[in-house]
C-alpha cells in the first residue's frame, strides 16, 4: 500500500529464519524427545538422493487437530511467503531407507493407506535420534524447486498410530478415513498409471494428491508399481493431465481474439497470452535476477509434436502448461500459449512449482484483456514486467512462429 515500507529480500529471507529457530525454539521440548506426536495432514515424502534406495517416510507436525493447510498447495494462493514456509517448516520428516523397485512390507503399506486418507491423521513417530541434533542441523533446510519445503529430517525406526498393534505395526482399516477414489484406483492393479492419474483428475482429486499417491507407488499395473520420488511424482502428474487435456482440446473451437491475462503473487509476476491459433503450441519463459541486478532467461517450447527434450526450466514448464489446458478444456475452445514468468528478488526462497500451477490458474479466472494482434498483445502482457518486450521476443520461438504464418496468410490475402 502507498507509504508503507516495501521489505527488501534480504530482510525478508531474514524474516523467515528468524521464525523458523522460534518455531524451533518454542517446540524445543518436544524435539527434545525421541517420540513425536502430532496430526500428518497427511503428509509423506519420498527422496530421491541415493536411488534406487531412497528415503522414505511421513512428515508429522507437533501439532493435534485439522493440519490440512499444511500439505495442501491448493490451499496456499493468497498466502504470504513466510506463512507457507511456517507451514513446510513445521513438518518433522521421518525416515528410512527403501528400495523404490520394492515397495511392500509393512512400513510402505503403512504409508500407502495413510496416502489414501482424506482427513489429518493423529499419529506418532519413535526416532533413532531427536530430529534436532544442533542449530547447523536446523539450518538445512528441505529445499527443491519442485516441492514444497520441509522441516527437520531424522531416521526413523518406529512410525505407529494409537490404533497400532505393536510397535511398529500399523493398523488402518478402521479408524482412517479413506478417500473411496483412491482408494478405487488402489486396488485396480490392471489400470495403467496414466491411466490412474486421468481417472482421479477427472473424478476431481487435487493434483497434489494425486502427486502423493503416484509418489508411494499407488498406480499402475501390478507389477510394475514402484515408488517414485516426490520430485518426480510432481512433474509426472503435471505432464500427465496437461498431455491428456491437449489432445482432448483438439477438437474444439479457436479463440476468436489474442487474450492476456496476468497475475502477482510471492514475488512472481505472471502475463499468459492465449493466441488465437487452430495448432497446438506452448512455451514458458522464465526470467530472474541474481543479488547484482543481472538476470538470466530460460525458455522451452513446444509444438503439436509434443516436447521433444526435458525442459530445461523443469517442472516449471509442466505446471504451467497444466494451468494453461485445464482453462481451455473447460472453456471448450483451443489456443496456442505463452506464459512470461518474471522472478523478483523478493522470491527469497523455491517453495515448489505448485505456485507456478495455482499462478497460472489464478491469472486466467481473470478477466481477459482482447487484442486484435500478438504486437499489441505482448505489449500490454510486458507493462508491469522489467525485462523488455524486445528480450521477452529475442527468446521466443512461438512469436516467430506467428509472425510467419500472419506473413504467409497475407500472401494469399493480396
Amino acid at each position: 500500500m502507498e507509504g508503507e515500507d516495501v521489505p527488501t529480500a534480504n530482510e525478508i529471507k531474514d524474516q523467515l529464519e528468524k521464525n523458523w529457530f522460534k518455531f524451533l525454539n518454542d517446540n524445543s521440548a518436544r524435539f527434545s524427545l525421541r517420540t513425536l506426536s502430532g496430526a500428518t495432514p497427511p503428509s509423506v515424502f519420498v527422496g530421491r538422493y541415493g536411488y534406487p534406495k531412497v528415503k522414505v517416510g511421513p512428515m508429522v507436525p507437533p501439532v493435534h487437530g485439522d493440519t490440512t493447510i499444511l500439505d495442501m498447495p491448493e490451499m496456499w494462493l493468497g498466502k504470504s511467503l513466510e506463512e507457507i514456509v511456517n507451514y513446510r517448516f513445521s513438518l518433522v520428516r521421518g525416515v528410512s531407507s527403501v528400495n523404490i523397485h520394492n515397495p511392500s512390507g509393512k512400513y510402505v503399506e503403512s504409508l500407502q493407506e495413510l496416502a489414501m486418507t482424506s482427513k489429518p491423521v493423529e499419529s506418532e513417530i519413535t526416532f533413532e535420534k531427536a530430529p534436532i541434533a544442533d542449530t547447523e542441523q536446523a539450518k538445512e533446510f528441505g529445499l527443491d524447486t519442485n516441492a514444497a519445503p520441509f522441516g527437520p529430517i531424522v531416521r526413523s525406526y518406529s512410525i505407529k498410530y494409537p490404533i497400532c498393534v505393536g510397535l511398529s505395526t500399523f493398523k488402518t482399516s478402521s479408524s482412517l478415513s479413506v478417500d473411496q477414489r483412491l482408494e478405487d484406483v488402489f486396488y485396480d492393479k490392471d489400470l495403467r498409471s496414466a491411466e490412474g492419474i486421468i481417472n482421479l483428475y477427472q473424478r476431481g482429486v487435487e493434483v497434489s494428491r494425486i502427486q502423493r499417491v503416484l509418489s508411494m507407488g499407488m498406480l499402475g499395473l501390478q507389477k510394475k508399481r514402484r515408488l517414485v520420488p516426490t520430485r518426480w511424482s510432481i512433474s509426472a502428474t503435471d505432464d500427465t493431465i496437461s498431455t491428456s487435456l491437449i489432445k482432448a482440446i483438439e477438437t474444439f473451437p479457436t479463440i476468436d481474439f489474442f487474450e492476456v491475462y496476468r497475475y502477482i503473487h510471492l514475488g512472481n509476476h505472471y502475463s499468459v497470452i492465449l493466441i488465437p491459433e487452430d495448432i497446438w503450441s506452448f512455451e514458458m519463459q522464465e526470467a530472474w535476477y541474481d543479488n547484482n541486478g543481472n538476470y538470466g532467461v530460460g525458455s522451452d517450447f513446444e509444438n503439436a509434436n509434443g516436447l521433444d527434450h526435458y525442459p530445461s526450466i523443469a517442472g516449471a514448464y509442466f505446471a504451467g502448461r497444466l494451468g494453461i489446458t485445464e482453462h481451455l478444456f473447460k472453456r471448450r475452445h483451443k489456443a496456442a500459449a505463452l506464459i512470461l514468468r518474471e522472478i523478483r528478488p523478493e522470491y527469497v526462497m523455491p517453495v515448489g512449482v505448485w505456485q507456478i500451477r495455482e499462478g497460472i490458474r489464478k491469472a486466467l479466472k481473470g478477466k481477459a484483456n482482447e487484442f486484435n494482434d500478438f504486437q499489441n498483445a505482448l505489449s500490454f502482457a510486458c507493462v508491469n514486467l522489467s525485462v523488455s518486450k524486445s528480450e521477452w521476443i529475442r527468446n521466443s520461438k512461438i512469436y516467430n512462429n506467428v509472425r510467419e504464418q500472419t506473413r504467409f496468410t497475407d500472401f494469399f490475402k493480396r
